[in-house]
């Protein structure tokens, strides 16, 4: 056997989503935060990501996330999310990964009946509670960062498609929301390839038009994701196909998009504070959220969302990087 890099990780899904949590491997990214160290590693390490995340190793809609020494005091471990689709400032399903990994594996000192573990994220510091029975991790609360709406009843001309309305909102990602009827597909999945065409058609509408910027990080921006909303959707339990750049579905229900979406909901007056809401996948899996408390993020008002998942350890592995690898960085078909 010849290598020249191994990577250690375990691998975990939460509510269907795939989280590749690497151990060990890639050392401590250079980075005084976690958002330097993001920018470090996208623009220095980012064959990394594709390694790891693109087939052969992973596939079209691998995700995962990479443990790091945290970069303050409050917190127990630092976390880069890496997917498909980039380098993500905050990825909720990963985080319930993660601490579900970082319980069961005894990386964190683990406490019945729950395990708080706080996690520095790119987009600031996240508690992870875990719901913790004979030592086995049954369920993950996160605490997100605050949420807000951007824009409410936008418009945008798609080609193909017309004139579109859709709310944009922020729950760690930048999130378009709009019904799936809009778009004059029904939400089947066996119309899974025309609505990813649709999402990419409307995130390339949207950024060309002036692609979202967070208020106080400019490192965070761009609309990568679009949520199309089922018929049916209510303010307590809604169902979505969530289209994610460059062309994939989100298999779980979506952490930062169930937070963005319960910000919509608040800002249009359909959620209060402390109800919970039910947000279910495109394969019928669901996250229980709930809004805690209000807000505020630069000029817009916000929400503190936590969010309710489960995730479960698949296995665990040595990826290899061997010198004669004629796909060093992978690739995607």
């Amino acid at each position: 056997m010849r290598t020249r890099r191994i990577f250690h990780a375990v691998d975990s899904h939460t509510e269907g989503m795939p989280t590749r949590v690497i151990t060990g491997g890639v050392g401590v990214i250079p980075g005084a935060t976690m958002a330097e160290r993001r920018e470090h590693f996208m623009a220095h390490l980012d064959h990394v990501r594709t390694l790891l995340m693109y087939e052969p190793r992973g596939h079209a809609a691998m995700s995962g996330a990479i443990l790091q020494p945290p970069t303050r005091p409050d917190a127990d471990w630092g976390v880069l999310y890496i997917e498909v689709s980039g380098c993500l400032p905050m990825c909720g399903h990963g985080t319930i990964g993660v601490a579900t990994v970082l319980v069961e594996t005894g990386m964190v000192e683990v406490v019945e009946p729950v395990t708080t573990i706080r996690l520095d994220t790119p987009a600031g510091l996240v508690t992870a509670s875990v719901a913790v029975r004979d030592g086995v991790a049954e369920s993950v609360t996160i605490e997100n960062v605050p949420s807000f709406a951007v824009a409410l009843d936008q418009t945008v001309k798609v080609p193909g498609f017309g004139e579109l309305t859709y709310d944009l909102a922020y729950g760690g990602n930048f999130y378009a929301i709009l019904p799936i009827e809009s778009v004059g597909l029904p939400f089947d999945r066996a119309y899974k390839q025309q609505i990813l065409d649709a999402g990419l058609a409307v995130m390339e509408a949207i950024n060309e038009g002036g692609e979202p910027v967070h208020p106080l990080d400019p490192g965070i921006r761009g609309c990568h994701h679009v949520q199309f909303l089922a018929p049916g959707s209510t303010a307590r339990h809604s169902r979505h196909a969530m289209a994610i750049h460059p062309g994939w579905f989100d298999r779980s229900p979506c952490g930062t998009g169930t937070s963005a979406r319960m910000a919509q909901l608040h800002a249009r007056g359909d959620l209060p504070i402390d109800a919970d809401f039910t947000n279910e996948s495109f394969i019928g899996t669901t996250f229980t959220g709930r809004l805690v408390a209000e807000a505020a993020v630069g000029d817009h008002q916000a929400v503190v969302p936590h969010i309710t998942g489960r995730g479960w350890l698949t296995g665990t592995a040595q990826y290899f990087l061997d010198p004669r690898d004629p796909f060093p960085e992978g690739f995607l078909l």
